[in-house]
């Protein structure tokens, strides 16, 4: 991918995520649990609390539902801030009914944590914090200061307070550590969802750009036997036009014409209108089209082919697929931009395996993320040298796991290592293998394609 696609997916919002119809269907839920609540307390438990203040502030959330359910369509999805203040209400509503029902000693004050959790879900970081802060905030008033609770009989329902501090301890570190924790799982399921499309539409440029060479070579050979015709006449009628000049220069201008379109048709491409070049090739083809796009950066790539001692010095012929030209067009990337001045790419196969590596005379891989490397959206603090190197890299892991990907589609294994003070200076090291019968054409040959005569 070039560096606007990836940009593309670095922009990672979260505003419009959740529909107006999701969070009014949640509120009715959260009314009819209340009612429950309330109609269970007073009839069978036979509690004491303002019944009148109770129903009203449930009825606040009717009202709410009402307004959203007829103002906002149920198909539209909220902004940042609308979303944000209807989890605000909840809170506020909920924390009201917990100080009219004994506050911190009501055990349905663990529900605080649901609109945090939600929050933390949809919303961005500065909205997550907000209410949970609003939640922490409304756990600590509601803690000293309630309307109490009592039986029939005028006993106070309180829990101790031991109990009580602990309970307010266990409500904190929930609304901390769910938020956190519902935050990191869907940021790292957005991201890695994000990733994946980010692979699929590289993996489909690819294969258009395939695709566009066979379109080119089934019309060169389409196009050769019209006009293999056409200098065939154009001939016959300049021999027998040679005592009319006028008709003589046009039958010249045909001629020359049907040979300009066949030079452009050899110059487009590969002959033949099933080419089996654009399916196989050499391992070593392949590898040096991967490396094309960067062979005029200004660093030198060294091509190495190094067959195993016990087996055909004959290159294998694998297959010419997508995902793995650019996935080692993405692995070249890399290394060339974090070279100092020289990539080492060695093909070697052997009677199992065929493999690629790839090292360079940079740094190397950072010894904090290399156990993670092809994770997308691997974050790491920049130095200096990173950013004068790449000034538009963001240290975002999105090519590496795009390459990660696809190569493993094609059934390779990736290991990522550095290399030894005498391997290129110790950089970054990539190895690639595939085994034989994964990459390897049926029949193992890369065939012959009908020649063509213009």
């Amino acid at each position: 991918m070039d560096m606007s696609d990836i940009e593309m997916f670095q922009d990672r919002s979260r505003s419009n995520w959740v529909r107006v119809s999701t969070l009014v269907m949640l509120r009715w839920i959260a009314v009819l649990g209340q009612l429950t609540a309330v109609l269970i307390a007073k009839l069978v438990l036979t509690l004491h609390f303002e019944l009148g203040l109770v129903i009203l502030t449930i009825a606040a959330s009717v009202v709410a539902n009402l307004l959203s359910a007829r103002l906002l369509p149920g198909h539209r999805r909220l902004s940042e801030r609308e979303a944000a203040l209807m989890l605000a209400f909840d809170l506020m509503q909920l924390g009201l009914l917990l100080y009219l029902t004994g506050g911190l000693n009501n055990p349905f004050a663990l529900l605080i944590l649901a609109p945090v959790t939600i929050a933390a879900t949809v919303l961005h970081l500065r909205s997550t914090l907000f209410l949970a802060t609003l939640a922490i905030v409304l756990i600590t008033v509601l803690w000293p200061w309630h309307l109490a609770l009592s039986t029939a009989t005028g006993q106070v329902l309180e829990l101790p307070p031991l109990f009580l501090s602990g309970f307010w301890i266990a409500l904190l570190i929930g609304i901390l550590f769910l938020g956190v924790y519902a935050r990191q799982v869907t940021t790292e399921m957005h991201a890695m969802g994000e990733a994946l499309l980010a692979t699929q539409l590289a993996l489909t440029r690819e294969q258009q750009l395939t695709d566009l060479g066979g379109v080119v070579a089934a019309t060169a050979h389409e196009l050769g036997t019209p006009l293999a015709t056409i200098k065939l006449v154009s001939g016959e009628m300049l021999d027998e036009l040679g005592d009319r000049p006028e008709l003589h220069a046009d039958a010249a201008l045909i001629r020359e014409q049907a040979d300009r379109c066949r030079d452009i048709l050899r110059s487009m491409g590969r002959a033949g209108k099933d080419d089996l070049q654009l399916r196989s090739a050499p391992l070593e083809s392949v590898v040096r089209e991967a490396a094309e796009p960067h062979l005029d950066r200004g660093k030198a790539l060294h091509f190495e082919v190094i067959p195993a001692s016990d087996t055909d010095l004959r290159q294998p012929i694998i297959l010419r697929r997508p995902e793995i030209v650019h996935g080692l067009r993405n692995l070249i990337q890399n290394a060339v931009d974090f070279s100092d001045r020289s990539v080492s790419i060695e093909s070697s196969w052997g009677p199992d395996a065929v493999s690629v590596r790839i090292a360079d005379d940079g740094p190397g891989f950072p010894a904090s993320v290399i156990g993670r490397i092809g994770t997308p959206y691997m974050r790491r603090r920049r130095q200096p040298e990173d950013q004068a190197r790449r000034p538009g890299y963001e240290g975002m892991g999105l090519g590496l796991f795009i390459a990660k990907t696809l190569l493993e589609r094609s059934g390779a294994r990736l290991s990522f290592s550095n290399g030894s003070e005498g391997d290129l200076g110790g950089g970054a090291v990539v190895l690639v293998e595939w085994p034989r019968d994964k990459v390897m054409p049926e029949g193992g040959a890369l065939g012959k394609n009908p020649a063509i005569t213009l």
